[in-house]
């Protein structure tokens, strides 16, 4: 009896701790929560800083009430919808005097750096100063540093000038060595999704349009450059095959930056931009705060909106999580914004590399349904292949930036067969009954006979001819002049508009001008509006605690390099069924 007491005494003070613990951690969250909500005052004489060396992510980015509470070795994501509205308000802000632009190396595509890069040249319009401080920097990080009117390197750091490259991981030797036999299903002699699994290095095919995505960007940053630092391109090339700007003081003697300097001798330049005493304090103010103070820019108060919906991620099936992009939530999303009175028109932004083929032809026909009512403009970003290209190609009409990679129309299938690592490896055999012949196709536990094959193989040939006929028509071109152009082939945005897959070159708000001039509207007749909503604090809380968790399990196991290909083959999970997208790790550095 007495024992029975003490575990009964024992587990009411145990409810008793968790009660008080749990109060103590909700009411941490709610002075977290509601911390965040109050306006921030900018004073005279304020410098904006910008930390872009972080992920730059398409939608905008709830305030993180809990940065404190958990620890992340990792940089917090933010939002170019954001960054862009911060800059437009420092533009006409008279307190705020420059930008402290800290950027040695964003997490983005060039297509979104092309954004960021023009809305800071658009800020420069006021006359008001960029200043850019670096101890280390990288292509992309320069890239947006050169319209700044100074920029600093550490005298110890370093410049990353030595063009691009793009690098596959190829698991074919690893699939050898585990006896795993991938049979691939494809149409395209450019559709390289399968070539991870199947090869050891790239295609011939693969290798022509990689060199020719990474010679468009680099061609189009380099002239960007070269007017920025007033530099010619040819002297840019040869300093970046040369690899000459090696030190801080090589970069400054060719011009790439203005000085080589500490934090202390950059903020001292900063405080004579600003004219602010040398004794006095700096007053930085972070986007996330400054994105709190009172708005420059006032909402016109129109009732007739112009909905941007942002696509972003890999395609699939399914609902919604962070990262990817749901058929089932996509067209719930797509019918509000239809649905609603006051949504006169449509911005699809896409930042997507594809996935599931099926789930992609779902949702493009909820955009043909929409397009019966409402205009749809299709807004690439950096990111608009395969799948992607399947819901864009939907649309009235496409805008991509010049280093948009995009189309890559083709598919794939694709059927690992594990029968020899479960039977050589582990001793795991299989045996069975069925009904009909084909009741257990496709199955990854034995060889599949060559009528099988022969299925699969004829549905990716449907599957293609799906796609490119849809295309010809959403293109208004010839099936054989469409087909020329595809065969999973890569291009560029520049390069998609010469060839007709594209229609205009522009960011966002280029795709947004253009849905209003379909509706004759002028820029006060209308707002804009961003869906789907940002996942609430809560939302935020509970994702950040089962992501960190995982990422740690996987880092803590496998170490900082296996945990990305531990990721890689988590993600193989999800490529049921027919394929439309990109191969996995294009790393353009």
């Amino acid at each position: 009896m007495w024992q029975f007491i003490k575990y009964v005494f024992a587990t009411i003070i145990g409810i008793f701790v968790f009660s008080f613990l749990a109060l103590f951690l909700l009411i941490g969250i709610g002075a977290a929560m509601s911390s965040g909500d109050s306006n921030v005052e900018i004073k005279e004489k304020t410098i904006l800083k910008i930390d872009l060396n972080r992920a730059i992510q398409e939608n905008r980015v709830e305030d993180d009430p809990f940065s404190e509470l958990f620890s992340n070795d990792e940089p917090t994501a933010t939002s170019l919808i954001q960054i862009k509205e911060a800059l437009a308000n420092a533009k006409l802000d008279a307190n705020v005097k420059g930008i402290y632009l800290k950027c040695e190396s964003p997490m983005a595509g060039w297509a979104t750096l092309e954004e960021v890069r023009d809305a800071l040249l658009d800020f420069k319009k006021s006359k008001k100063m960029v200043y850019s401080y670096a101890e280390a920097m990288d292509d992309k990080g320069y890239y947006l540093a050169s319209v700044a009117d100074k920029i600093y390197i550490t005298p110890q750091g370093g410049l990353e000038f030595n063009g691009l490259s793009a690098e596959y991981s190829f698991m074919k030797g690893l699939f050898d060595k585990l006896e795993i036999k991938p049979e691939v299903f494809r149409v395209g002699e450019y559709k390289s999704a399968v070539e991870p699994f199947i090869k050891t290095e790239m295609s011939k095919e693969n290798k022509e349009q990689t060199q020719d995505f990474l010679n468009g960007i680099t061609g189009h940053a380099f002239a960007k450059i070269a007017l920025s630092r007033n530099i010619s391109v040819d002297s840019l090339d040869k300093i970046a095959n040369g690899y000459l700007a090696r030190t801080p003081q090589d970069a400054k003697n060719l011009k790439l930056i203005t000085n080589v300097g500490y934090q202390d001798e950059f903020e001292a330049d900063l405080r004579q931009m600003a004219a602010i005493k040398i004794d006095d304090k700096i007053n930085f103010v972070g986007l996330n705060d400054y994105l709190k103070a009172e708005k420059q820019i006032k909402s016109n108060g129109a009732d007739k909106k112009i909905a941007v919906l942002i696509a972003d991620g890999e395609i699939i099936s399914g609902n919604s999580t962070d990262g990817v992009i749901a058929s089932e939530s996509f067209i719930k999303d797509l019918r509000k914004v239809r649905k609603d009175k006051n949504v006169h028109g449509i911005v699809l932004r896409i930042n997507s590399p594809g996935g599931s083929a099926l789930a992609s032809d779902v949702m493009w026909r909820e955009i043909q349904l929409t397009k019966k009512e409402k205009p749809i403009i299709a807004s690439i970003s950096d990111y608009g292949t395969s799948g992607g290209y399947y819901l864009a190609m939907g649309c009235d009409a496409i805008v991509a930036q010049p280093t948009s990679i995009m189309s890559n129309i083709g598919i794939f299938g694709i059927v690992f067969n594990v029968e020899k690592l479960l039977n050589n490896k582990l001793g795991i055999t299989f045996d069975g009954a069925k009904t009909h012949e084909f009741a257990n196709f496709p199955s990854g536990t034995r060889t599949m006979s060559d009528a099988e094959k022969l299925i699969l193989q004829k549905g990716v040939e449907q599957g293609y001819e799906t796609f490119t006929s849809k295309a010809a028509a959403g293109r208004k071109i010839t099936l054989e002049q469409l087909k020329d152009l595809a065969r999973g082939r890569v291009w560029t945005g520049k390069q998609s508009v010469e060839k007709g897959l594209a229609d205009k070159l522009g960011g966002l708000d280029t795709a947004v001008e253009m849905v209003a001039s379909k509706l004759k509207l002028k820029k006060e007749d209308y707002q804009v509006r961003y869906y789907p909503s940002p996942k609430s604090k809560i939302e935020t809380f509970f994702n950040k605690v089962e992501d960190d968790q995982e990422a740690k399990a996987l880092y803590a196991y496998f170490g900082t390099d296996a945990a990305r290909y531990a990721r890689l083959m988590k993600g193989m999970k999800g490529m049921s069924g027919v394929q439309a997208r990109l191969p996995y790790f294009i790393e353009i550095k």
